[in-house]
């Protein structure tokens, strides 16, 4: 059954609608003739959409109003006048999407097309603001100048170690450091000099974390092979173990004031121990794999660690509670290093280092928050360590032998260079393992795989003259 044909349009219907195509197309050519067939139901479409969509959004907070300019009225002279413009004009904080009403209606729907056009001036009043607050257009953001520091160079390079140097510690008398490497010796060094002290023999593999006590004359050793000791530097002797962890120990800290001790290993927990007992306080677990970093505060009773799932945890170590996990990072947080007086620390990946800040919005609150501050971007390679002194220098050591050294206010880079190694050995055995500084903050060690322990100090021949900042500050500015 064949259905019925539509019926066709008229020839007059078809030559309307060609030519209202051909005078849309091409309206230079027909200057007489308006484009729209329609212009009063165009602009009552118009309206409609506008009241429908920015409704919501016609009065701004007042936190994001402009603030009206102010100029100072000389004494005895006339007020200015105030022009029909100026009348007519939105208060600060109304949104100009709509024109303001008339009392003709006619013409109001007729501004009502044009009333995005009517937009307030902006300011450039300054105020006190939170640095990671929102600047409303017209607005500049005032960005600090970084702080000039000298270079630093290289001093000594002492040799000793038959394998990777992974761990550092600097006594709290700041005359001589200890280094552990993946000869499973334990060596005690003479910071002035460079001299070998003492050699410890009792690891059978790798050592990974080492820690001096500042209240005994202890030294806390970790490593791979899951044992966990205390040193008794007066006898040379080892006087405890800890037993507990299930696989190696990467991570060891001790707190300031108490007698606790922190240790993280590959079986993604953190044990808190009490030193004098050997009792296992508690077991800490939430990370999804090995703990490579730890940091704990005198002030606060908080742990916070670095982990290979990405994460930085946040604990309270009398609650064994996790109070908060960071999320920032893409990849394996390695290092973490707090400053020496500030309650802020910073986070290495090889994505970012992050820096953080530790403070407590609440005066009654019983933890601190953590917020971010700012990255520090540049450092092409895995960082394995972080390093940070009084004077507000950063250093970070790479995978690849690559030293960056950052100024902690602002981020800024002002030295990049690269590890050289020592004669006979391969040029990939640059790496970085461990960095700290001493006590003073005027020498930094660092740990390496060519086996050998550098020095460096700052150039004292150094000027702000010789060595300018090279420094250009950056429009943007990353949230998270």
């Amino acid at each position: 059954m064949d259905l019925p044909l539509p019926p066709r349009p008229s020839v007059e219907a078809l030559l309307a609608a060609s030519t209202k195509r051909t005078r849309t197309a091409f309206p230079e050519f027909a200057p007489g003739v308006s484009v729209l067939e329609e212009p009063a139901s165009q602009r009552m479409k118009l309206s409609s959409k506008y009241q429908s969509e920015y409704a919501a959004v016609q009065v701004l907070p007042s936190a994001a109003a402009p603030q009206p300019s102010r100029q100072k009225q000389i004494p005895g002279a006339p007020a200015p006048p105030v022009s029909a413009t100026s009348a007519a004009a939105p208060k600060a904080g109304q949104l100009a999407l709509t024109a303001p009403p008339s009392a003709d209606g006619a013409a109001s729907t007729k501004a009502s097309s044009n009333a995005l056009a009517v937009i307030p001036a902006p300011t450039t009043a300054q105020g006190k603001t939170n640095p990671n607050a929102l600047i409303r257009l017209g607005e500049t953001r005032t960005t600090p100048v970084p702080q000039w520091h000298a270079p630093w160079k290289l001093m000594r390079v002492v040799s000793g170690h038959t394998g990777w140097v992974r761990s550092i510690a600097v006594d709290v008398s700041n005359e001589w450091f200890v280094t552990g490497g993946g000869d499973r010796l334990i060596k005690l060094w003479d910071l002035a000099s460079g001299r070998l002290r003492l050699t410890l023999t009792g690891h059978i593999s790798a050592i990974r974390g080492l820690a001096v006590s500042e209240r005994s004359p202890y030294l806390f050793s970790a490593g791979e092979d899951k044992m966990l000791k205390c040193w008794d530097l007066e006898t040379n002797k080892v006087i405890r173990h800890y037993h507990g962890h299930l696989s190696g120990i990467y991570s060891l800290a001790l707190h300031p004031t108490l007698d606790i001790m922190a240790s993280g290993g590959r079986d993604s927990t953190i044990r808190l121990w009490d030193i004098r007992t050997k009792h296992q306080i508690h077991v800490m677990t939430g990370h999804n794999s090995t703990v490579s970093s730890i940091l704990m505060q005198g002030a606060e009773y908080q742990l916070i660690t670095g982990s290979n799932d990405a994460t930085v945890k946040l604990w309270d170590i009398r609650m064994n509670k996790c109070k908060g996990t960071l999320t920032h990072h893409k990849k394996s947080v390695r290092a973490l290093a707090m400053h020496p007086t500030e309650s802020t620390f910073v986070s290495g990946s090889p994505d970012n280092i992050k820096q953080w800040a530790l403070a407590k919005e609440d005066p009654q609150a019983e933890f601190p928050a953590c917020r971010f501050v700012q990255n520090f971007s540049g450092h092409q390679g895995i960082v394995n360590c972080l390093a940070a002194n009084d004077d507000g220098v950063l250093f970070s050591g790479g995978d690849n032998g690559s030293m960056h050294f950052w100024d902690w206010r602002t981020g800024y880079n002002f030295q990049s260079d690269f590890s050289k190694v020592q004669p006979g050995s391969l040029e990939s055995e640059a790496g970085i393992f461990a960095a700290t500084f001493d006590r003073s903050g005027s020498r930094l060690i660092t740990c390496e795989a060519d086996k050998t322990i550098k020095v460096w100090r700052k150039d004292e021949r150094a000027t702000p003259e010789t060595h300018p900042l090279q420094w250009k500050p950056e429009l943007k500015r990353t949230r998270y």
